[in-house]
């Protein structure tokens, strides 16, 4: 407190505080451009309270979300934009939208159809044939549907000024909310443009224009296709040509008949080098003796999780022993630590070169993004192309499922080491290997077994799908249940599938620092 019992921070006569409130006027007059007296206003009124302050803004309210567009708050545009297009759409309904033309096509096929029992029924009487009276009859159902259809046109055609009301009225609300949060909104952005000088500002022509031209195409174009159905094929419908699809097929076919003709060898020679690992680890899993895996395991589980995790482990692999799952679950291990090791192996390596080189890092995560987003069983496809059937198959699959995580977090992790201990090991000497093996690895090893640890997650995922070309394990007792509906053996080899997951999952992240 000061001499005359004046707190600093509430003195709004001092030369600092008129400074600063020059400075804000001069920065909202900068900002909004136009009218800033009133901006300013509304700006101070909004900041003297933290709780939602409502203001009135005319013009945002008049032209909606064309004002909110212009001034670059497009969060607030597109949803305001929504809700007018709904009020327009249903004004238009209501006052010249034929709102009952689904009912008159209807009536149109009934009538074609009614025209053709009619002269069944002229033919029957005339050569007084049996069946003048199922003819008749059904004249008479056509005639009253088509009575009733009429009716029901009539009722909703009636209903077109109750459909025009409650457009009007939403728009009306719509208004009146976008003029209320208008300032709020926009005095939010100022907030950002005060801290980022490169947020847009202003009220710039072409983005009116843009905004105007954006906005009233959509809201005709929703007019005029709900409000006069089937009168545009062009809105109704995305205008193409069957034969760009037949054509694209057929280039497709013919690029991978090439790929498979001229890269057989290659294929071939992957091929038989995950069936030589395969068969390698199929040995350790599946002919070594069970009691000396289920020790190895709960031994690996103890080391790195602890006794409580190891108990845990010991139980799920009896539960797999017990009800007959051991071999089935030991080739799963088997699959899975191909498919695991293999994008192990060539994961941490490419994130380990990514990190430093942005250029390649970005040229190869639109393909890694198409590893992960793309369905497996589309690229089930062309791995069936090209390697076939069979466990080789599945492991690439699996790998390109599962593999991406451990490059994404090697390159998370190695970009997340500070550069100032980077540069004091420089400093002190150390050369690049050094810096690697030294400082970047052991610092970025948390996220890089978060990304071993994801990698093989996934490739756990594609045990059942991976069944479908071939793959033994237990997801074709899961795959065998999906076929036959068999309840108990799909919820039992699925609880395998999850106690493996979660002794990997412990053995590879650890319970103990």
């Amino acid at each position: 407190m000061t001499d005359l019992g004046i707190n600093p921070l509430e003195d709004t006569q001092s030369e600092a505080a008129l400074a600063y409130a020059r400075k804000r006027r001069e920065d909202i007059a900068t900002f909004v451009r136009t009218n800033p007296e009133y901006y300013i206003r509304n700006f101070d009124k909004i900041g003297a309270s933290a709780r939602f302050t409502p203001t009135f803004n005319l013009f945002a309210g008049l032209f909606g979300p064309i004002w909110f567009g212009a001034r670059g708050l497009w969060s607030w545009a597109l949803p305001f934009l929504i809700l007018e297009a709904i009020a327009f759409v249903q004004i238009a309904r209501g006052l010249f939208g034929d709102l009952g033309a689904d009912a008159m096509a209807r009536i149109a096929s009934i009538e074609g159809t009614l025209e053709l029992r009619r002269q069944q029924l002229a033919a029957a009487i005339e050569s007084g044939s049996d069946k003048v009276d199922v003819y008749t009859r059904t004249v008479e159902s056509l005639e009253a549907n088509i009575g009733g259809i009429r009716a029901e046109a009539e009722a909703l055609a009636a209903q077109g000024p109750s459909i025009a009301l409650a457009g009007l009225a939403i728009l009306v609300l719509a208004k009146l909310a976008q003029a209320i949060v208008a300032n709020t909104a926009l005095e939010s952005r100022f907030s950002d443009w005060l801290s980022d000088r490169t947020v847009r500002f202003g009220m710039p022509v072409p983005q009116i224009v843009f905004s105007a031209v954006f906005m009233a195409l959509i809201v005709a174009a929703a007019m005029l296709h709900y409000s006069f159905p089937g009168r545009f094929p062009l809105l109704a419908s995305f205008p193409t040509d069957p034969d760009i699809r037949l054509i694209s097929i057929d280039w497709v076919e013919a690029f991978f008949n090439w790929a498979v003709l001229n890269g057989e060898a290659l294929f071939d020679a992957i091929t038989y080098f995950i069936r030589l690992m395969l068969d390698a680890l199929e040995i350790v899993f599946v002919s070594t003796p069970w009691i000396v895996i289920a020790s190895l395991i709960i031994l690996l589980t103890w080391l790195t999780a602890g006794v409580r995790m190891a108990i845990y482990s010991g139980a799920f692999l009896a539960y797999m022993g017990f009800l007959g799952f051991w071999e089935k679950a030991m080739t799963t291990l088997a699959l899975l630590g191909t498919a695991a090791c293999l994008s192990i192996l060539i994961g941490i390596p490419l994130g380990m070169f990514a990190a430093r080189r942005p250029r390649f890092y970005a040229a190869i995560q639109p393909i890694m993004d198409f590893m992960q987003t793309m369905p497996a069983f589309v690229f089930m496809i062309p791995v069936i192309a090209f390697f076939g059937t069979g466990k080789p198959a599945a492991v690439v699959t699996t790998m390109i499922f599962g593999g991406t995580p451990v490059v994404r977090l090697t390159v998370l992790g190695l970009r997340g080491v500070p550069e100032s201990v980077r540069e004091a090991a420089i400093s002190f000497g150390a050369n690049k290997w050094y810096l690697l093996t030294k400082v970047d690895l052991p610092l970025a090893a948390p996220s890089i077994r978060a990304g071993i640890n994801q990698t093989i997650m996934l490739s756990l995922a594609m045990v059942v799908v991976a069944s479908l070309i071939g793959a033994k394990g237990l997801g074709e007792d899961v795959l065998e249940a999906l076929q036959y509906a068999n309840v108990g053996q799909g919820i039992l080899a699925g609880f395998s599938i999850l106690f493996c997951a979660m002794i990997l999952d412990r053995i590879v992240q650890g319970g103990r620092r």
